[in-house]
C-alpha cells in the first residue's frame, strides 16, 4: 500500500533517512568499475592526492544516499520518477569508515497543470558525517496525489 502521496510532501518537510557507514570493499569495487581514478583506488596515490587517503567516488556517493531515500520514503511512495535536477555537489571527501547520516528536504510542491493527477516536489538531498556536509543535491521528484495513487494507508 501506498503510505506516502504527494499531498504528503509539504514544503519544510524533512525526513530523516537513517546512517550508513561506508564500507571500503563497496566503495573500491564501485571505482574500479563506474570511476577508477587512482585517488579512489590506489592507496598510495590517493596518499599523496588532494584527498590525503582513499576517497569515494561522488557517484558512490550519490549512491549511498539514493539508497536510503529508496529505504525511507520510495518504497512506501507513490513515486513516478524524476526528470532531473538543478544542483548536485560533493563539498567534502568521503573515506571508508565513515559513518553518513541521509536527509531529505522538502523545498517546494506544486500539481502539474498538465496533468492533474501528478505532483513535481523539488527536493534537497544532504549527507553529512557528523556536522560536515559532504554531499548535496536538489532535484526534483514526481509523485501521484491521492486520488491517482489509489488506496492509501494512512497509518
Amino acid at each position: 500500500m501506498t503510505e506516502v502521496a504527494f499531498e504528503d510532501l509539504t514544503p519544510g518537510r524533512v525526513f530523516d533517512l537513517g546512517s550508513t557507514v561506508v564500507d571500503r570493499d563497496e566503495m573500491v569495487a564501485f571505482a574500479r568499475r563506474f570511476d577508477p581514478q587512482p585517488f579512489h583506488l590506489d592507496d598510495d596515490a590517493a596518499a599523496t592526492s588532494l584527498f590525503g587517503g582513499l576517497a569515494a567516488s561522488g557517484w558512490f556517493t550519490a549512491g549511498l544516499w539514493m539508497r536510503a531515500y529508496v529505504d525511507g520514503v520510495l518504497s512506501r511512495a507513490a513515486s513516478l520518477g524524476s526528470p532531473g535536477g538543478q544542483e548536485i555537489a560533493w563539498p567534502a571527501p568521503v573515506f571508508a569508515g565513515d559513518e553518513l547520516r541521509a536527509s531529505m528536504e522538502i523545498v517546494s510542491a506544486r500539481r502539474s497543470r498538465s496533468r492533474p493527477e501528478l505532483g513535481l516536489v523539488t527536493l534537497r538531498a544532504q549527507l553529512h558525517r557528523d556536522t560536515t556536509e559532504v554531499f548535496r543535491a536538489v532535484f526534483t521528484g514526481m509523485f501521484g496525489t491521492r486520488s491517482h495513487a489509489g488506496a492509501v494507508d494512512t497509518a
